[in-house]
């Protein structure tokens, strides 16, 4: 029964926080990749390699720099290739959550004029590092790495009909 799978934090192959880390990393990815596409970048032509110097903005937005971009490329990789594992999937969550979170502190720290403005941040970066990171972290808390509900994949839920059932052919002896 395709719910029980659900219920399980199953969709087709994947687990539920498997899929939540796949779809995060891929985001990542994109977000990397578009952050080198002028246009989709504004101020272009201002992209430095790392600072507070770069003027360039993702969306018109959000302050890049070149190393930004590729921090976003290698954190999609390693959320696409963390996700191939329930655990994996767990860890990439909680600990890139832990990570943009402390990326939010440093925001709201950081002089945005100094050196030490090297990734660089805005404000609009600020709060997005914040509401990514605890929804990633929220993800890696709450959703289920799947198998553990004590049912296999497929079996009948309590309530469902199927259940009901099969546990009066089971009080009435009848094997299955």
């Amino acid at each position: 029964m395709a719910t029980a799978g659900y219920a399980q934090g199953r969709v087709g192959g994947s687990t539920l926080i498997q899929t939540a880390a796949y779809a995060i990393g891929a985001v990542f990815l994109l977000v990397g990749i578009l952050g080198f596409i002028p246009g989709i970048t504004t101020d272009y032509d201002m992209l430095s390699w790392a600072g507070h110097h770069s003027g360039a903005k993702l969306f018109g937005l959000f302050n890049v720099s070149a190393l930004h971009n590729i921090v976003h490329l290698v954190f999609g990789l390693a959320g696409l290739a963390m996700a191939r594992s329930r655990a994996g999937a767990r860890t990439f969550l909680i600990g890139g959550g832990v990570i943009y979170l402390a990326l939010w502190i440093y925001g709201l720290l950081v002089d945005k004029d100094s050196d030490a403005n090297f990734i660089p941040v805005n404000n609009a970066d600020n709060w997005l590092h914040l509401g990514l990171g605890a929804v990633m972290v929220a993800l890696g808390l709450l959703l289920p790495a799947g198998g553990g509900s004590g049912m296999a994949a497929g079996s009948p839920q309590r309530g469902r009909p199927e259940g009901r059932r099969q546990a009066r052919h089971a009080r009435h002896g009848h094997a299955h």
